[in-house]
């Protein structure tokens, strides 16, 4: 996995980390510099040659910024984010997934229960009496240890042990996150991982992307493609219901670009009915980047714009599905970066994985690792300016 033991310790003498003053975002590492039952918590930062930064926290291998720059050549921050530790660690006020790798299991698992061979397994069920994103302390909570030795201005590898029983979970899992920004001003994320006896693993960046740079107000008048010719219909739980229904026509046909908000406001039909339920979109695509078992990560699979900013983002994966997700359950209660409440519907995002439930419905593609296996999944965020 690349991980070794020696070098899974966190030192703050990696080239790119070593900064004690602001960020270009104007995070502070000061406030994300912890110590977390005896492990080392901190803000890293990634750059490249096109001035363009991310920062990413090892609590729970967060992207915390990205700086893209716009149409008038200015650097803006397009995730959504807090800006110090103590909040995302507040989990009780500011439960989050803001910018986090999502495991073992991102999305949904119907009622919380896996089959391995003969063995049913209870899962935390903590979503409309689902399991949603491993659980309610699923790896998004957890501390990555940082192998310097793979990392440096540009990339940062992280590491986690997964012990067999996490949130019941069975298998010790080994994974590993790398994150590297590239001089094409893209964010590449591969995600792998090993087991020692069967399990389930669906990984994903579950980062809420506002690409105007002000998520003090709603999104939805960004411009969202999704080249997926179907998408996987839930009910009234937000759990996927086993159907796939073509796009065409309705509010879900993003096969060509058009804004998230004209979507948003037809809620007519059996399509509409899904847009009410979700209070937005919180649904599946089925990518046709994905096929015969394969998916091809040089495909656009989807793509934001924002008309105000000039940013567009690109995404490229190896995964069958994405989620798109509009950010309806944010409230204004959450207090951002720059001391921004979110609103309802400030960000997308755009998490490539597994289909949702998709171990309890076996014609769909299986996310089963076992321990001869290897797991990886793959996914660019490529920014420009159009």
């Amino acid at each position: 996995m690349g991980c070794s033991i020696a070098s899974m310790v966190v030192l703050a003498s990696c080239g790119q980390k070593g900064t004690t003053s602001l960020t270009q975002s104007g995070l502070d590492p000061a406030k994300f510099d912890t110590i977390v039952d005896g492990q080392q918590v901190k803000l890293y930062r990634l750059t490249n040659k096109n001035g363009m930064e991310v920062c990413v926290t090892n609590f729970g291998a967060r992207v915390v910024s990205i700086m893209a720059k716009d149409k008038e050549g200015q650097f803006r921050d397009v995730v959504l984010a807090f800006d110090n530790i103590a909040k995302f660690m507040d989990i009780e006020h500011n439960a989050s997934d803001f910018g986090a790798a999502i495991g073992r299991y991102a999305n949904r698992i119907n009622q919380g229960k896996i089959t391995i061979g003969d063995d049913t397994i209870q899962l935390p069920q903590n979503n409309y009496g689902h399991c949603l994103h491993g659980g309610p302390m699923g790896w998004q909570y957890k501390i990555y240890t940082v192998d310097e030795e793979s990392s440096n201005d540009s990339t940062i590898v992280m590491c986690l042990h997964s012990e067999d029983g996490d949130n019941n979970f069975p298998g010790n899992v080994e994974a590993k996150v790398t994150y590297m920004l590239t001089e094409d001003n893209a964010l590449d994320m591969k995600f792998e991982a090993t087991t020692d006896k069967e399990t389930v693993i669906n990984m994903t960046n579950h980062s809420y992307f506002n690409l105007h740079g002000d998520p003090s107000v709603a999104g939805t008048d960004m411009e969202l493609y999704i080249n997926a010719d179907s998408y996987t219909p839930t009910d009234a739980t937000f759990m996927t219901t086993g159907e796939i229904r073509p796009v065409a026509g309705s509010q879900f046909d993003f096969t060509s670009p058009k804004t998230i908000q004209s979507a948003l406001d037809d809620t007519t039909g059996e399509h509409g009915v899904q847009i009410k339920n979700a209070m937005g979109i919180d649904h599946n695509f089925c990518l046709n980047t994905y096929k015969d078992g394969k998916g091809d990560d040089t495909m656009v699979a989807a793509s934001l714009y924002s008309p105000k900013s000039g940013i567009f983002m690109q995404v490229y994966t190896n995964e069958p599905g994405v989620q798109c997700y509009t950010g309806n359950f944010l409230n204004g209660k959450m207090i951002g970066k720059n001391n921004i409440a979110y609103p309802k519907q400030a960000s997308v995002c755009l998490e490539t994985q597994k289909f949702p439930d998709s171990p309890n419905k076996k014609d769909w593609v299986q996310p089963f690792l076992k321990p001869n296996q290897k797991y990886y999944s793959h996914v660019v965020y490529k920014f420009s300016v159009k």
